[in-house]
């Protein structure tokens, strides 16, 4: 089975993605890190070299091909947020043979999970504080809104409210692969 996940930034898409992928013995691939090896530089040096979003997943769009033509059967990707958009869904709907999951969840559980990373990575420290909570919580609606519309396209749309990574892998491992 070669399954990819979706979602808004910090979801939990990776999370769920490798604890899934351990679960069922199967690879897992961050398409994020796969990016950032197969170019050998961070995605944010990256993404500077493009004026915008879609011409970065042009450039970005072999790496998923990449991975889809080397590995058969038998894996988990954690996509970006835009995972199935222009190029990426291009390359997607080809293969009838892939389930692809969209993780939704509130703003607010997503604010809990957030994580910020540096220019090469590294988590860093949260900037969110009580006084632009608010913010935060606006630029993540507007993600959900934005990318959501896509996700529509997912085989099956996956409600986490607020559950555990751990919780969300064994129900998707119970959706997909039935009941043990």
């Amino acid at each position: 089975m070669k399954i990819i996940i979706v979602g808004v930034s910090c979801v939990g898409k990776s999370t769920v993605g490798k604890i899934l992928a351990d679960k069922v013995g199967y690879k897992f691939f961050d398409f994020d890190f796969e990016v950032e090896k197969y170019f050998n530089s961070h995605i944010t040096f990256l993404k500077r070299e493009y004026p915008f979003e879609r011409t970065f997943r042009e450039k970005a769009s072999v790496v998923l091909s990449k991975i889809l033509k080397e590995n058969n059967d038998n894996f988990i990707l954690a996509m970006t947020p835009s995972g199935l958009m222009d190029n990426y869904w291009k390359i997607i709907k080809k293969d009838d043979s892939l389930i692809t999951i969209a993780l939704k969840d509130k703003a607010k559980n997503i604010l809990k999970r957030i994580t910020f990373y540096d220019d090469y990575s590294k988590p860093m420290e949260s900037p969110v504080t009580k006084e632009n909570e608010k913010h935060y919580l606006k630029d993540i609606s507007l993600d959900i809104e934005y990318f959501g519309r896509t996700y529509k396209k997912a085989k099956i749309q996956k409600n986490i409210d607020g559950k555990s990574a751990l919780q969300v892998a064994d129900e998707l491992k119970d959706l997909l692969f039935g009941v043990e």
